[in-house]
């Protein structure tokens, strides 16, 4: 049997953003000083893990996040479109609590309720959403098989995506992810495993 590919999966560390209570993609916004200590830690974290690729959205945070890991191993950062956070169109950049509410109103109607037609303004679906990810993510194990990789990208379309992908059925909602705390999911040709989602106990699945 071929060893499933080793994807390690981790939010973005503390940035300017999610400080100042924006809401949106924000590609611009960059790490907070903490986050980048965060990022630090997270290199020294995968240390031992032997990763030979990583893949990061195109936002300033993910990529500022993917730096010391890259510097330690030597690699490129690869920079994917489709792992972007969630589109809120018109509502992009926004500090309105109203707005904040709203996003995570429909985040939990994507997760919890399978309501993926559901939007911010008149930004990105779900089914938007889902699409692109699974479509990265899919490319990404296609392409390392056997192998270990690290991807970084945004607390909403990561958690609305490996929801999906690994069939966790909405046990993802209410335990939001932390900023640089890697986590493992795993794919070996025909499925996908989550085997541990921060601040939940390990994931079982029926063989």
């Amino acid at each position: 049997m071929n060893a499933p590919a080793r994807i390690w999966c981790l939010r973005h560390a503390e940035s300017q953003n999610v400080t100042a209570g924006v809401s949106g993609a924000v590609p611009a916004a960059s790490l907070t000083d903490r986050g980048h200590a965060q990022a630090e830690a997270m290199a020294g974290t995968l240390a031992a893990e032997p990763i030979v690729a990583i893949c990061t959205s195109t936002a300033l945070r993910t990529r500022q996040t993917a730096g010391p890991l890259a510097a330690a191993r030597g690699l490129p950062i690869q920079a994917l479109p489709d792992l972007a956070e969630v589109g809120i169109g018109s509502s992009e950049g926004s500090a309105d609590p109203a707005i904040g509410r709203r996003t995570a109103d429909v985040l939990r109607a994507w997760i919890v309720d399978g309501e993926l037609s559901q939007q911010v303004s008149d930004g990105e679906t779900g089914h938007q959403v889902l699409a692109r990810m699974t479509t990265a993510f899919c490319r990404i194990a296609a392409v390392h098989p056997g192998e270990s990789i690290a991807v970084i990208g945004h607390v909403a379309s990561l958690t609305l995506a490996l929801d999906r992908l690994c069939a966790l059925d909405g046990l993802t909602w209410g335990t939001p992810l932390p900023h640089a705390e890697p986590f493992l999911i795993e794919h070996d040709r025909h499925r996908w495993r989550c085997l541990a989602w921060p601040g939940r106990e390990p994931m079982i699945y029926r063989t």
